[in-house]
């Protein structure tokens, strides 16, 4: 398996007889998990979506997004009960204006699931934690 390090961006490769949740990164020694949803901006997001083989889910919100704020507890804590399976990422829309625009995001929190560097599930809308896990186990 091929992740990408959250911190340092560097590309690791995993053996399939060792835990993915307990790697560490072989550049900078931290590990490739981090049981929490990661701020990601556009280089990183290219970066995993195009070499990381871990499914990417998605969260594009907004600081001034009211349901984006009541979600984003919800989606932390689905990030520790969803590693090493997929990858928990947030975009934040008014700062990465273009990648919104690329991917159409009309309204948010808006949540994508990526597989092998394509769009594969999308919802739009505050879920709440078990409505969030079944999609997220449903679509990876």
């Amino acid at each position: 398996m091929q992740l990408v390090c959250p911190h340092c961006l560097a590309l690791n490769r995993v053996p399939d007889n060792k835990s993915a949740k307990q790697a560490n990164c072989g550049k900078c020694h931290k590990g490739l998990f981090t049981g929490r949803a990661l701020a990601v901006n556009t280089q990183t997001f290219e970066r995993m979506l195009a070499k990381d083989d871990s499914p990417l889910v998605v969260d594009f919100w907004a600081a001034w997004c009211g349901p984006c704020k009541m979600m984003a507890p919800t989606f932390e804590q689905a990030a520790s009960q969803v590693e090493p399976r997929a990858r928990l990422l947030k975009i934040d829309t008014e700062a990465e204006q273009n990648l919104a625009a690329r991917y159409q995001i009309r309204s948010i929190p808006t949540l994508m699931v990526f597989s092998s560097g394509k769009e594969k599930a999308r919802v739009s809308g505050a879920l709440d934690q078990s409505s969030l896990t079944a999609w997220i186990n449903q679509n990876i």
